[in-house]
């Protein structure tokens, strides 16, 4: 029966498989190490160290053998705010770029503060990791020591924003063909008069999305009435997204000329201006049609389910992990620069929130109205002898 010897850590060490063993340390090191050494020994010696060393559980010291190598094998992934749901698809393209070359990823959430930022950058850069990427989504506000990462010769890659004026690799979506490829689906169903909910001034893919809409929007002779033109406030939260297209959605319904579509700055939004609009009494697609941007999965669920841009998430991180794997490869780490973005193209989803719009446009008025209505039931009358 093995003695159990207590031990500063609870993991399993050559030593303890030495010792079971009745072996020196060295030897097990060559044999679980696969050393060419190791095939001078006998065969029933390497198979009894491996079977002891499955039996105890060990597994191979990474801490150790970076030292050795002077090589961690870890990539530090910083996501801006994993609340967001655009992060989850980016990270899994990360992770499943790292697995295959044995690489592992130390994943930090900053959640929208600088102050966390700062220290979880920090704290990668003390652990030494090999490189970084950045999946700055939502309010992304440059951080000074991404010049710290850059001195320490670490290779940094952004995703979700264009950093490349400071020579910084970046991966982002074309936003600009992504806001007329939205407006151009609605157009195509027959819709003129398009209301817009633009993203938060702040955020960096507001604008180009909003140029796209109005390049589509001018090609095809549409008037886009200032009136019907609101934007998300600023803020650092995203899943207050929904609350800016609910309120939003209510207020156009209240006070703006008819309209029979929305075209929503992202998801998020668009759920939210769904939820509005069936509070004032109107269906979608049936008296309003609604899209969105992103592609998240609560698109894809809910109901109806949302009609979309979707951004290649998955393969922004995909793309961006095999940048930085190359760069590692490569005798100079710190020489991995970019004159322009990669931009990647979008895709339109479309599902059950987008139709043709109503043969007559339902009066707002009408439906807040009917919505207000207090419910009657008719009188019973006797009947006549």
């Amino acid at each position: 029966m093995l003695k159990r010897v207590k031990r500063k850590s609870g993991h399993v060490t050559l030593s303890d498989v030495a010792r079971a063993c009745q072996l020196s340390v060295s030897t097990v090191s060559i044999v679980l190490s696969h050393a060419p050494l190791s095939l001078r020994l006998a065969a029933a010696t390497r198979e009894r160290i491996h079977a002891t060393a499955m039996r105890l559980g060990y597994h191979p010291d990474a801490y150790a053998r970076s030292l050795r190598n002077r090589s961690t094998k870890t990539v530090g992934v910083l996501a801006y705010d994993m609340s967001d749901p655009f992060c989850v698809p980016v990270v899994r393209g990360i992770e499943e770029g790292l697995l295959p070359a044995n690489y592992f990823s130390l994943l930090m959430d900053a959640q929208t503060e600088r102050r966390l930022f700062d220290s979880s950058l920090r704290m990668i850069l003390e652990r030494r990791a090999e490189g970084v990427i950045v999946i700055a989504s939502w309010v992304f506000e440059e951080a000074n020591l991404l010049a710290d990462v850059e001195k320490n010769h670490v290779p940094i890659i952004i995703v979700g924003r264009d950093l490349t004026e400071r020579r910084i690799p970046s991966f982002l979506v074309d936003n600009q063909a992504g806001g007329a490829l939205a407006m151009n689906h609605l157009l195509s169903l027959g819709h003129r008069r398009i209301a817009v909910i633009r993203g938060p001034e702040d955020l960096f893919d507001s604008e180009p999305r909003w140029k796209g809409v109005q390049l589509a929007a001018n090609r095809a002779g549409v008037h886009l009435d200032p009136r019907l033109v609101l934007s998300l406030s600023n803020r650092v939260d995203p899943i207050s997204g929904f609350d800016g297209g609910l309120q939003l959605a209510r207020e156009m319904v209240s006070s703006a000329p008819g309209f029979t579509a929305i075209l929503a700055f992202d998801d998020l939004t668009a759920l939210g201006v769904v939820r509005g609009l069936k509070k004032e009494g109107l269906r979608v697609p049936e008296d309003c049609s609604v899209i969105g941007f992103d592609d998240i999965l609560p698109a894809a669920v809910s109901t109806p389910g949302i009609t979309t841009i979707r951004q290649p998430l998955h393969k922004m991180g995909s793309l961006a992990t095999q940048r930085l794997l190359e760069a590692l490869q490569k005798a100079d780490r710190a020489n991995l620069s970019a004159a322009t973005p990669d931009m990647l193209a979008p895709e339109l989803v479309v599902r059950d929130s987008s139709a043709p719009p109503p043969t007559k446009a339902r009066s707002r008025s009408a439906s807040a109205a009917l919505r207000h209505a207090p419910v009657s039931t008719p009188r019973s009358t006797p009947n006549k002898p």
